[in-house]
């Protein structure tokens, strides 16, 4: 009798670690993903810690692989401040600069940011009014909160809800200050610890080495995590076997906050769906995370399921590590899930047919240009420039407002940027061509109209006596 009830409780667990490694394989093998590590609970159990595919060097991905989790780190840093506020040191609903009294922005509405409201993201801090991604990089927590005397706020604290990085770097330095102790030694001996998170640390900037991959029309390249500040917001590294605690704590705590706190971290204020470093949707609690050379995914189901994965693919138009968390997650609620193309990859074969076609038009564009050439002809095929010229800006409405550079745009998505190129280069070539026809038809007529004119034997005489 114990003998069928251990192989009754064993069995489904084996099976369903069977299809999660046949899922993720076959997702990797659809799509190309290279590489990435999956954490996946059951309550109080781990069903499965592992690594599939290879990273940039061509090394095998582990369960024990540490990789960069991006913003999933900002859930850590929520714990580190519902520590400190459990212990009475810090007060949840207290304005910030009564802990960090240097905490000044050019809006003085800023001196209402509460400790809550940069946890929640209500603080008014945006990157509409603050693009920090455009801005001069701190390298230290206190440089973070230093720069933000330049910014302005985007709405009255408390009243609307911003996703903004410096929320999470504010409320990392008011750990460091408060706790005494730099921010990553703060999570090292008070979160990571207490939950068995031995291989998991938290960095102001990519180490060396840190290398992912980007996509463009298919192919994948390796590249270098650029050099920017992640420290709060972004800046954990973690493994697949940490992700599983990590995972596992949420529902009590873990003995590094109480449950009462894991409760508050899951659980939005009325009205909105934005809890601390948790978002709460349809019944499940998530949170996606993005670096330019990976990304991260985290997500707790109702029926106990936590899911973490991190892919080495960067930030895209669709977040890759989201898109097989949320294929896990339909095959453990029962689903039958199959592999789908990311949109990026669809949007990319879009793209490269379009370039294809302005390239064919452009040909036929030149060969055409000498044909009775109109000056108004000319700047219609100038006009793809203008996208061009304006992409990181066209593409900050799609990414919520986040503004950043062309070379951070190259990253996200090389793939519009190289086509956006091709097409503008087309327009540019047929547009000289034309220009150059009219120029030459013009000068052309001139020399008609002077030598005929030369011939004309009344001018001739005319001109003979204005001479005489």
């Amino acid at each position: 009798m114990l003998a069928a009830l251990l192989l009754a409780t064993a069995t489904p667990a084996r099976a369903a670690s069977r299809d999660i490694d046949g899922y993720v394989r076959a997702h990797l093998d659809h799509t190309g993903l290279p590489g990435a590590a999956v954490a996946i609970t059951h309550n109080g159990d781990v069903v499965r810690a592992a690594g599939y595919g290879h990273d940039a060097a061509g090394a095998p991905i582990t369960a024990s692989t540490r990789l960069p989790i991006a913003s999933l780190s900002k859930s850590m840093t929520a714990f580190a401040v519902l520590q400190l506020a459990e212990a009475g040191r810090v007060g949840l609903d207290e304005p910030v600069t009564r802990y960090l009294p240097g905490f000044r922005l050019a809006d003085p509405r800023g001196a209402k940011i509460t400790v809550r409201m940069l946890l929640d993201q209500t603080s008014g801090m945006a990157d509409s009014a603050f693009p920090d991604l455009k801005r001069p990089q701190p390298h230290t927590l206190a440089e973070a909160v230093t720069r933000l005397r330049d910014a302005d706020l985007a709405d009255e604290p408390g009243t609307a809800f911003h996703y903004h990085n410096p929320n999470y770097e504010v409320a990392a330095r008011l750990v460091e200050v408060v706790a005494a102790q730099p921010f990553a030694d703060y999570l090292a001996g008070h979160v990571f610890r207490p939950l068995g998170m031995t291989g998991s640390t938290s960095v102001d900037t990519p180490p060396a080495g840190t290398e992912g991959y980007v996509r463009a029309f298919g192919i994948e390249a390796g590249v270098s995590e650029p050099d920017w500040f992640t420290g709060g917001s972004h800046g954990v590294l973690s493994t697949a076997e940490d992700l599983a605690k990590w995972l596992v704590a949420q529902r009590d705590g873990g003995g590094a906050v109480t449950p009462v706190s894991a409760a508050l971290a899951h659980t939005p204020a009325p009205g909105r769906d934005y809890a601390l470093g948790w978002r709460s949707r349809d019944g499940r609690v998530s949170h996606t995370g993005e670096w330019f050379s990976h990304t991260a995914a985290q997500v707790l189901l109702p029926g106990g399921y936590g899911v973490a994965v991190v892919a080495n693919i960067g930030m895209a138009p669709d977040n890759e590590a989201e898109l097989l968390a949320q294929g896990l997650a339909s095959l453990l609620d029962g689903g039958t899930p199959e592999p789908a193309l990311p949109a990026g990859v669809i949007a990319d074969r879009v793209l490269g047919a379009l370039a294809l076609v302005a390239a064919g038009l452009a040909i036929l564009g030149v060969r055409r240009a000498r044909r009775k050439p109109r000056w108004w002809r000319i700047a219609p095929p100038l006009l793809p420039l203008v996208p061009l010229v304006f992409l990181p800006q066209l593409l900050g409405w799609v990414f919520a407002g986040r503004r950043g550079t062309y070379a951070q745009v190259l990253y996200v998505w090389p793939g519009l940027v190289l086509a956006l190129g091709v097409v503008a280069l087309a327009g540019l070539t047929v547009a000289a061509a034309r220009a150059r026809a009219l120029v030459s038809g013009t000068r052309g007529r001139d020399r008609e109209e002077s030598d005929e004119t030369r011939g004309d034997p009344q001018w001739a005489s005319a001109n003979r006596r204005s001479g005489s």
